[in-house]
C-alpha cells in the first residue's frame, strides 16, 4: 500500500510527471507514491524521471489502458 496516491488519469505528458514531482517534493525520503495514469507515453516518462531524479520505480503495471506506477522517494 502506497503512502500517497496520485490520480493522473486523463492527463497527458508532461502533467503526470509534473504532478508526481510536486507530490514527491512534499513527501519524506523512503515513502511511496502510487501514480495512476491513462497516458501511454507515461511508461517512458516515469522510467526516465526515476532514473534522473534518483527515485526508485518499484513497480509498473498496466491493465485496460491504465498504467500504475509505484515510486519510492530517494
Amino acid at each position: 500500500m502506497a503512502d500517497q496516491v496520485l490520480d493522473a488519469k486523463g492527463l497527458n505528458c508532461p502533467l503526470p510527471i509534473l504532478k508526481a514531482k510536486k507530490a514527491l517534493n512534499s513527501m519524506d525520503a523512503g515513502t511511496t507514491l502510487e501514480v495512476v495514469s491513462t497516458d501511454p507515453g507515461s511508461v517512458a516518462d516515469f522510467a526516465a524521471f526515476c532514473r534522473t531524479t534518483g527515485n526508485e520505480l518499484l513497480e509498473q503495471t498496466e491493465g485496460d489502458g491504465i498504467w500504475t506506477y509505484l515510486i519510492r522517494k530517494a
